[in-house]
């Protein structure tokens, strides 16, 4: 005979990919149920209940409501069996967290509208570095970066600077174009043959894969060079 899920089957006997913990590795945070979360905090049920069960029974005395549940005291959380002292102040600790993450000011990621744009955000990272380094700028489809990431330090050639390495970064911050950065310690704003040629590198790999290069620009102290102002891109 099949067996059903009771009392007295345990998460352990579920398939897999319905285990709370499993399901959020697999199938992301969005794809779980309130209690499912709430159970991962909780670990372990009791005698008669699950996590799931016991997290479910947790919710509907506060009637479903996380808000109402924050609220909840170590006294409160404790009545129900199987949740001590520990659990009750990870559950509490968790709903705090949340709670301030709601209060706390969204930064606005910067939005690049120009190589200048480039050079307010860069200028203070490597503008009087007394060495090269090499940076890329993710952008998403508003031209906001969604991360800047050194790829080398101490020079700039084909050799240092993993193109695979660029376009596998920018799948993983999802961008849709890329900006390519570096300083030049001398204060000389002239691009070198290296820098022209890794730049026309980068713009083929970027090709294959729909990634535009939307710039290419060489830092100083006091100014910048855009390959795109001059036409070299």
């Amino acid at each position: 005979m099949t067996k059903t899920r009771s009392s007295s089957f345990t998460i352990k006997q579920w398939n897999p990919l319905d285990r709370p913990r499993e399901k959020l590795l697999h199938t992301g945070r969005l794809s779980l149920s309130d209690a499912e979360l709430l159970s991962i905090l909780i670990g372990t049920g009791n005698r008669r209940e699950s996590a799931v069960e016991l997290a479910r029974r947790i919710l509907g005395s506060s009637g479903n409501s996380l808000n109402r549940l924050a609220g909840f005291s170590v006294a409160d959380l404790t009545r129900f069996e199987g949740i001590g002292k520990v659990k009750a102040l990870t559950i509490i600790t968790a709903l705090e967290l949340g709670r301030r993450r709601r209060t706390e000011t969204r930064v606005e990621k910067p939005r690049i509208i120009s190589s200048h744009s480039v050079f307010e955000l860069m200028q203070p990272l490597i503008g009087d570095l007394g060495h090269e380094e090499f940076w890329i700028l993710y952008l998403n489809g508003a031209n906001r970066v969604e991360g800047r990431v050194q790829l080398s330090k101490g020079g700039m050639t084909a050799t240092l600077v993993d193109v695979r390495l660029i376009f596998k970064l920018a799948m993983q911050h999802a961008a849709t174009s890329i900006i390519l950065c570096h300083n030049h310690p001398s204060g000389n704003l002239t691009p070198s043959e290296a820098d022209k040629n890794l730049t026309r590198k980068i713009i083929q790999g970027g090709k294959l894969l729909d990634i535009q290069v939307v710039d290419h620009v060489i830092i100083t102290e006091h100014a910048h060079f855009s390959f795109v102002d001059e036409d070299l891109i």
